[in-house]
């Protein structure tokens, strides 16, 4: 079975209101996309549907990890994600029941009339993948056990993460004006 139907909302038949839908986002989600930047995670998802007469508006709310590789030593990491993003659909006699979207603005769908089900999915994965960040670290050190490839950092002379952030705001001459500045105050 198709892992992304779960991710399909009855358009058709329901109350002019609001709906809530939840979906749990997995490595078998990740699997269906082709090339996907991402192959495993657990992110929570929740679609906020506002449904009026020819519109439904979405908002996509989620949080949770992904499976990376960090980009300061290259251990594989659960990079934390959160975000929130916002989808128009309109019914529109013309869509002839294919999802189109308009060129002048990409926030908006149309979909015909007729439509039973949105398919929730790509939409999904897409707000996910822009989720993550260009550069994956994150603070790891917080955790009780950091994931960090000591030999790699190491290797690179790199200092620890947290001591790299106190030597940055040590020899910036800019922190210490603005020190300057507060204690004038």
């Amino acid at each position: 079975m198709d892992p992304l139907i779960a991710f399909s909302i009855p358009v058709r038949g329901l109350r002019d209101g609001i709906h809530q839908f939840d979906f749990q986002i997995d490595r078998s989600f990740f699997g269906q996309f082709e090339s996907a930047p991402v192959q495993d995670g657990d992110v929570s998802l929740q679609i906020e549907l506002i449904k009026r007469p020819g519109l439904y508006t979405l908002t996509f709310s989620f949080e949770g990890t992904v499976k990376t590789e960090c980009d300061r030593c290259l251990a594989p990491i659960d990079l934390p994600i959160e975000g929130e993003q916002r989808l128009l659909i309109k019914v529109s006699e013309a869509a002839e029941g294919q999802p189109a979207e308009d060129p002048d603005d990409p926030d908006v769908i149309y979909i015909s009339p007729e439509q039973q089900k949105f398919n929730t999915a790509p939409y999904a994965y897409e707000f996910v993948c822009l989720a993550i960040p260009m550069i994956k670290t994150y603070e790891c050190q917080e955790e009780e056990e950091p994931p960090c490839n000591e030999e790699m950092l190491d290797r690179l002379g790199m200092p620890e993460p947290d001591e790299a952030a106190e030597e940055e705001t040590a020899d910036n001459p800019i922190w210490a004006e603005l020190k300057k500045l507060s204690n004038n105050n």
